[in-house]
């Protein structure tokens, strides 16, 4: 084998080490999230009653987890619904960073014979338990170990001989003469890969290759701690200011640390040097060091710091909050069965605005009130933006595996979601512009017309609150009786049609003149009482209530009804 082909086959082993290593950590995560996550959330939220507690809460919870990133989200997540303060959301985040240093410190042993009894338990312990249960997930976390342990080793075997290289000494001798440089690429790569665990391991393996001194190691560990407070800043930026503040002053606390430890990179490194000879097990020390000193210094100072983090992010207007999504929290998007109850929470909450949307109609129609008419074209955008978040967070969720029943419960929430949304424009596009029409032709329903309006206006708002509470409770006998409205409003809308053909006929003037926004306004409120009733037909399939078709046989076909036409017999 030639040079080249040599540095080829290094680089792809580095490669598939560093991509083990970065699948591995994902997979201690998401089994820790799916197997204790409930237990974890109640946890932090137990345990945050002071600063000392709450620090050493989220160093626990991190460790297990093996991502501040993942604890991050969550505690955003808690203070957008005022479920923990600033001051002591942050307190929990300053251990958090303690414990994503501590669990690199753990792996990073030399424990070469360990890898193979965690994939041999953690494997037999998956494939001993098909469902998706805790046992399984726990099978799940304790591969994800093994695979650490295994892809440490590889890296250690694979960047040895890149030490050795002359073009990889030159790019490595000039990244330390740029601190800046390595710090942006360290950055990237722990954005990249949403784990400075995995960079911090990656960089310990390089140093002990003797592939970049120690003043460069230093710095690259400062650059992933800083990659690693960017990252949930990224996540969010989105999200509401009160959410989004938590991780802002993780952020802002590790630019304070980068900017004290950089400058000083030399002297630093050669006084951490004194502790141990080993470069890998130095590099994670560091890591470890900084991060409780960070935590050591900030914690008396959580509450100044929060009252600053909040005065640079102003609280966005209340009627601009109204528009987000108030529950979809990503960190419980590897724990499906409680990433579909956020869902379910925020389709109800959306399923309320869709309900003050039809509410508002009735008045528009009756008494021209045009600055209603702008509330609700209002309120339909806001409808918008939140179908929209719930489809792409179920979307999300779609990707990770989802037992029958978790599946069928989130098309059953896509169905209500896409529904709503439809009811959402066919009020403001449809019904809206018809109200609008009659204000500007200063037209005026019939007593009778008004009156079949409001019928029908208030089997569409009953039926819809039944449909919520339908998706709420899956309740079967609940879903039938929507079902069964379905023929109760076809039959309502037909005798207000008719009844409405006959004033047509009696020469009725405000019949006349409103002839067409009427039928119109009796269609559309039917269209939407269908978008509602179907919201019970996937519960109904799955409970096996449905038949294949509501059509007789044709021997059973009556001669005419509805508004068919006879037509005549033509023999044969």
């Amino acid at each position: 084998m030639n040079a080249a082909e040599s540095t080829t086959a290094i680089l792809i082993h580095l490669a598939g080490a560093v991509a083990l290593l970065i699948w591995a950590v994902r997979l201690v995560r998401t089994g820790a999230t799916r197997a204790f996550g409930p237990s974890l959330r109640h946890g932090l939220a137990r345990f945050a009653g002071n600063r000392v507690s709450a620090m050493a809460s989220g160093a626990v919870v991190t460790l297990i987890l093996q991502s501040s990133t993942a604890t991050t989200l969550l505690l955003s997540s808690f203070a957008g619904q005022a479920l923990i303060g600033l001051p002591m959301a942050f307190a929990v985040l300053l251990g958090a960073n303690i414990g994503t240093a501590l669990a690199a410190f753990l792996v990073s042993f030399e424990l070469g014979w360990l890898w193979g009894a965690c994939l041999a338990v953690g494997v037999a312990l998956y494939l001993a338990n098909e469902a998706m249960n805790r046992a399984r997930n726990i099978g799940r976390l304790i591969v994800g170990i093994g695979l650490i342990l295994l892809s440490l080793a590889e890296l250690k075997t694979a960047s040895a001989p890149l030490a050795q290289s002359p073009v990889f000494r030159s790019v490595f001798e000039a990244l330390a003469s740029e601190p800046l440089l390595a710090v942006a690429i360290t950055i990237a790569a722990t954005w990249l890969t949403h784990s400075s665990l995995a960079i911090v391991l990656l960089v310990a393996s390089f140093w002990a290759g003797g592939l970049f001194p120690a003043p460069t190691a230093l710095v690259l560990i400062v650059g992933a701690n800083l990659g690693n407070a960017l990252v949930p800043v990224v996540d969010q930026l989105g999200a509401p200011a009160v959410q989004r503040r938590v991780a802002l002053a993780n952020l802002l606390t590790r630019v304070v640390i980068a900017l004290a430890v950089i400058p000083f990179a030399k002297p630093l490194a050669a006084w951490f040097a004194q502790w141990s000879a080993d470069p890998t097990r130095l590099a994670v020390e560091i890591h470890l060091a900084l991060n409780i000193l960070g935590a050591l210094v900030f914690l008396p100072f959580t509450g100044p710091i929060a009252a600053l983090v909040t005065r640079l992010t102003p609280t966005t207007p209340a009627a601009e909050q109204r528009t987000r999504p108030l529950y979809l929290d990503p960190g419980l998007l590897d724990s499906p069965s409680e990433a579909l109850a956020s869902a379910m929470r925020e389709t109800l909450h959306l399923g309320d605005r869709v309900g003050a949307m039809l509410k508002d109609m009735l008045p528009l129609l009756e008494h021209d009130k045009l600055a209603l008419s702008r509330e609700i074209a209002a309120a339909d955008d806001g409808v918008d933006t939140i179908h929209e978040a719930i489809k792409l967070y179920l979307v999300q969720l779609s990707r990770r595996p989802l037992g029958e029943a978790d599946s069928r419960r989130l098309f059953e929430i896509i169905t209500l979601t896409t529904n709503l949304e439809h009811i959402g424009d066919i009020i403001d596009k449809n019904l809206r512009e018809l109200a609008e029409k009659k204000i500007r032709k200063r037209y005026r329903f019939s007593d009778e017309g008004l009156a079949e309006i409001r019928e029908l206006h208030g089997r569409v708002s009953n039926s819809l609150q039944l449909a919520l509470n339908v998706l709420a409770s899956r309740d079967i006998t609940l879903a039938r009786q929507l079902f069964d409205e379905k023929s109760a409003m076809r039959a309502a809308e037909r005798r207000a049609t008719e009844s409405h053909y006959e004033r047509l006929r009696s020469g009725v003037p405000q019949s006349l003149e409103t002839s067409s926004i009427h039928l119109d306004v009796l269609r559309d409120l039917k269209r939407i009482h269908a978008h509602i009733t179907s919201i019970a037909y996937p519960i109904l399939e799955a409970a096996d209530e449905l038949s294949d078709t509501r059509l007789r046989k044709t021997e059973e076909q009556p001669a005419a009804g509805g508004y068919g036409l006879v037509l005549p017999h033509k023999p044969a």
